[in-house]
């Protein structure tokens, strides 16, 4: 909440303050700090403004600066190896890779933002958002590659929904702002996929009675579909949910997303959600693979021409951008869209943004993110 180093001798203030959003007083006064405008702030601003200087960067070593400055050893790097004759290989290798274009909060003119209310940390604290754009859906299979990659990430990745959920929108119908909240199970209400609007405790006790059905037809103890994940709600006296601006929960996580904002093979964008009781950077892990893996299947499905004909996967849990797939274009003139998307606590404070500067490195080998 506060932090107290006046009258030291620091020469400079470390970026990373920038990331302590809990951070509500600070005292840096006394020191003798080479940056002259930081030193000024110092002594006449609220801490909230010098954090916000050290987050862009500042004139001293910043995270502005210090990615500058890697971006232009790399550069060197790269000239070095060009020079040396494997300048031709590596501009071979950078053309293989998929692109991915980050669109900052500041370029939109209307970007979505999430806000996060109190309750959540006791319950599952961690959400990480982000827009898509430029997927397509509509030709043959793709819709049905889509959903199948997502169910594996959950088995993987995501620990069968034990580390984190994501959850898909089609952001054509997602009514922002948007708040993640908490809510009873009594008073949560949704229309889960495929279902009829229901009370969540309703929903659970319905989903156990289906599940101990399986158990009787198949006689054995495992249980398919949303009926494997009922246990991660034990002991919670509330349970997460998304809302929209309307008031309708769109997202029950670890559960189910709901009806209303279900992607179809014509979903043109998407919002992409991705929520944790452990870490955030299990958050960011999960989105950063599940971005490479769309921006994989779209690749396959713009390489591979399929008919665009209708297969029964209108109803879905995720979706993209439509291309008119008798356009003759190469798939590596279509990068991907990601819009940064801030979740802000309720006075508005930055809790996290993605995807921030650092994010998408871990899957870097195969992505060029143009940011």
């Amino acid at each position: 909440q506060s932090l107290d180093v006046a009258n030291n001798q620091l020469r400079e203030l470390p970026a990373a303050l920038a990331d302590c959003p809990r951070l509500k007083e600070a005292n840096f006064r006394g020191n003798q700090l080479k940056d002259r405008r930081l030193e000024k702030m110092v002594n006449g601003c609220q801490t909230k403004a010098i954090l916000e200087y050290l987050g862009a960067g500042g004139r001293g070593k910043g995270k502005a600066e210090s990615a500058r400055e890697e971006a232009r050893k790399k550069k060197r790097e790269k000239q070095q190896q060009k020079d040396g004759g494997d300048g031709e290989q590596d501009e071979l290798e950078e053309a293989s890779k998929l692109l991915v274009k980050v669109l900052h909060v500041a370029e939109n003119p209307a970007p979505l933002v999430v806000k996060a209310s109190p309750g959540v940390k006791d319950v599952r604290p961690f959400i990480v958002c982000c827009v898509l754009k430029g997927v397509n859906l509509k030709p043959g299979n793709a819709l049905k590659r889509f959903l199948s990659a997502q169910t594996k990430l959950h088995e993987d990745i995501c620990e069968k929904r034990t580390a984190a959920t994501i959850a898909t929108h089609d952001l054509q119908l997602v009514k922002g702002p948007l708040t993640y909240d908490v809510q009873s199970p009594e008073e949560l209400k949704i229309t889960p996929l495929g279902r009829k609007e229901i009370k969540a405790k309703d929903l659970l006790r319905q989903l156990q009675s289906e599940a101990d059905e399986q158990r009787k037809q198949k006689k054995r103890q495992n249980v398919s579909g949303l009926h494997k994940y009922l246990q991660l709600l034990d002991g919670k006296d509330n349970y997460p949910c998304l809302v929209d601006a309307e008031g309708g929960v769109i997202s029950f996580p670890p559960i189910t997303n709901s009806e209303k904002t279900k992607i179809r093979k014509d979903t043109r964008d998407l919002f992409l959600e991705v929520t944790s009781d452990t870490s955030l950077q299990i958050c960011k892990d999960v989105m950063d693979t599940l971005i490479l893996k769309i921006a994989e299947l779209n690749r396959f499905t713009l390489e591979n021409k399929e008919d665009s004909g209708s297969d029964n996967e209108s109803d879905a849990l995720c979706g993209p951008v439509n291309l008119n797939p008798s356009q003759n274009v190469q798939p590596m003139n279509l990068p991907l869209v990601v819009e940064q998307v801030r979740v802000v606590d309720t006075d508005g404070n930055l809790k996290v943004l993605y995807p921030s500067k650092t994010d998408l490195t871990t899957v870097s080998s195969l992505l060029t993110v143009i940011r």
